[in-house]
């Protein structure tokens, strides 16, 4: 079940890549960081292009972020996408996805949403943007409402407020852009990614022995 996926991996980078030829030495960073899940945000011309280098790798999981379209979500699918993350709630990408067994996490910012995305049999929504919505406190609020739902907060997580958002038992995995600055992969700097992603799942693991 990808939700389980998910869980496991904790913690998704997510990607605004200008040239896909950089595709392969960032993939390989984050590999070399300790995650094996990226989400490449359909915000350039590039994107796909990196998602199809990145998705031949076996040790990458790949999804498409950003998408609006179902044409958006065809052309990822079509070039590797195993999951799809969309700013919004939108039935039609949703069904689509649904109809073809592609996981999809759907942007949700009001009950109201999340409400539309369980009559469509979603167990797992992006709350985004988090930081700006009101944060751990309400998405714990939220949850507690909805509490056959899942989430993946994305927006303003930090590796200061990482920890509080998994804490909450419905969080599967955050979602993370600080993981790889855009001026970092426009500068090629590969060590500096791997060194940030490295200390994030250092704080990953050293939480989950805190609580075994």
């Amino acid at each position: 079940m990808f939700r389980e996926e998910l869980r496991k991996i904790r913690l998704v980078p997510v990607v605004v890549i200008d040239d896909a030829g950089l595709a392969t030495p960032l993939a390989d960073a984050i590999v070399a960081g300790g995650l094996s899940c990226v989400e490449i945000t359909l915000r350039t011309d590039e994107a796909l292009g990196a998602i199809y280098t990145m998705a031949s790798r076996p040790d990458m999981l790949v999804g498409a972020g950003t998408v609006f379209t179902l044409d958006q979500a065809k052309a990822a699918v079509d070039r590797g996408a195993r999951f799809i993350v969309s700013p919004g709630m939108s039935s039609s990408l949703v069904d689509w996805c649904l109809a073809r067994k592609i996981p999809v996490i759907p942007g949700c910012a009001t009950p109201t949403e999340i409400q539309m995305a369980m009559e469509r049999g979603l167990d797992t929504v992006k709350f985004f943007p988090a930081e700006q919505l009101g944060g751990v406190k309400m998405l714990a609020t939220l949850a507690a409402v909805f509490q056959t739902m899942h989430f993946m907060p994305t927006g303003g997580i930090t590796a200061h407020n990482l920890i509080d958002y998994l804490a909450l038992p419905q969080v599967v995995a955050c979602g993370g852009s600080w993981l790889v600055g855009t001026q970092w992969l426009r500068e090629r700097k590969f060590p500096d990614i791997r060194q940030e992603i490295g200390r994030a799942v250092e704080l990953l693991d050293k939480n989950l022995e805190m609580t075994l």
